[in-house]
């Protein structure tokens, strides 16, 4: 039985898909749009998206949050409560909810640009989870993740 690939996505590069429109985000936003890639969410991170995104220096950017609001509400599946602590212990008590749930959820991807979870990618591996930039992501060898030709 083929199990579809889980990821969970830092709120960075979720904004760099849905705000920012950034090429390498629009990689996974694809995945996942068509169904090859499940993203995963628990509430503190919807909490902080919404958070940031109602910030003023990057509200006055996005130019319909409803649109945003709504795409992670129609494409994150929901864990109903925030994961318990892992064995992992991100140096950024703010970013322990992501390697946490990924770790639960034992996703095969956590997409991140942030330096305190890219430092975790040794360690990671020995729990059967790869954390990389959403741009490594796409560059890797995962062909029904390339971005279509032309």
């Amino acid at each position: 039985m083929h199990q579809t690939p889980r990821a969970v996505i830092d709120t960075n590069a979720i904004l760099d898909w849905l705000v920012f429109r950034d090429p390498m985000a629009a990689g996974f936003g694809s995945a996942i749009a068509d169904g090859r890639l499940e993203w995963w969410a628990a509430p503190a991170m919807r909490c902080e998206f919404d958070d940031v995104l109602a910030r003023p220096a990057l509200a006055a950017r996005v130019a319909d949050h409803r649109s945003c609001t709504a795409a992670w509400s129609i494409r994150a599946r929901m864990v109903t409560a925030d994961p318990v602590p892992g064995p992992l212990r991100c140096r950024d008590p703010d970013d322990q909810v992501f390697i946490d749930l990924a770790l639960a959820l034992r996703c095969h991807w956590l997409l991140t640009r942030d330096r305190a979870l890219l430092a975790l990618a040794l360690p990671a591996r020995a729990w059967g989870l790869t954390i990389l930039t959403p741009a490594a992501w796409l560059r890797s060898s995962l062909p029904p993740f390339a971005p279509p030709a032309g």
